[in-house]
């Protein structure tokens, strides 16, 4: 059974580890979660209210991290995912978790990318002559890092499907899904 790689960390936003860790499972694949340490995770939830002008975060569910960043091999993994959350705001600090994306776009392997997430694909130098989506106001750190931002929930630039938040999910994953199968994963 071909293995998926999720790279995440405490305060990811819950709906997009989980709808990815799933469906993914669903779909036969193992998919196993990493973080900067093998430990309970805490994830959060993020909601949007109209007296907000950005989200709102509670706490979420725990679940366990399966791997260490340190000790991931990315040849063992077919493809990677990154949710957002607040996550990334500082894994993307983790030379690990720059290597471990790097590896991906390096052998042009799929990448899954949401919210925040593309902040650790910035980190990593990989965003240049790219388009992604993000969470919105993360625009300019796209465009800082090199990329192309598009406003979408299932932004496909070759091996790279990238969505907004987490109200995005179905296409998002339709659409990596659909990235998987055409490089005959």
């Amino acid at each position: 059974m071909a293995k998926i790689l999720i790279l995440t960390g405490d305060a990811a936003e819950t709906l997009e580890v989980f709808y990815p860790y799933q469906r993914l499972q669903e779909a036969g694949y193992e998919v196993e979660i990493a973080a900067p340490e093998k430990k309970k995770l805490q994830f959060v939830v993020h909601d949007f209210t109209d007296t907000f002008d950005t989200y709102t975060e509670k706490l979420g569910h725990t679940w366990d991290a399966d791997v260490a960043f340190r000790d991931v091999n990315p040849d063992d993994y077919v493809a990677v995912v990154v949710p957002g959350g607040r996550a990334p705001e500082y894994i993307r600090n983790d030379a690990d978790a720059k290597r471990i994306v790097k590896a991906f776009f390096d052998r042009d392997a799929p990448v899954a990318a949401l919210c925040h997430g593309p902040l650790l694909l910035a980190a990593a130098g990989v965003l240049e002559g790219r388009t992604t989506s993000a969470y919105p106001q993360l625009a300019v750190d796209v465009e800082t890092a090199g990329g192309t931002f598009r406003d979408g929930g299932d932004v496909v630039d070759g091996n790279l499907v990238s969505g907004r938040a987490w109200p995005d999910n179905g296409p998002w994953m339709k659409a990596f899904l659909e990235v998987l199968e055409k490089a005959g994963l």
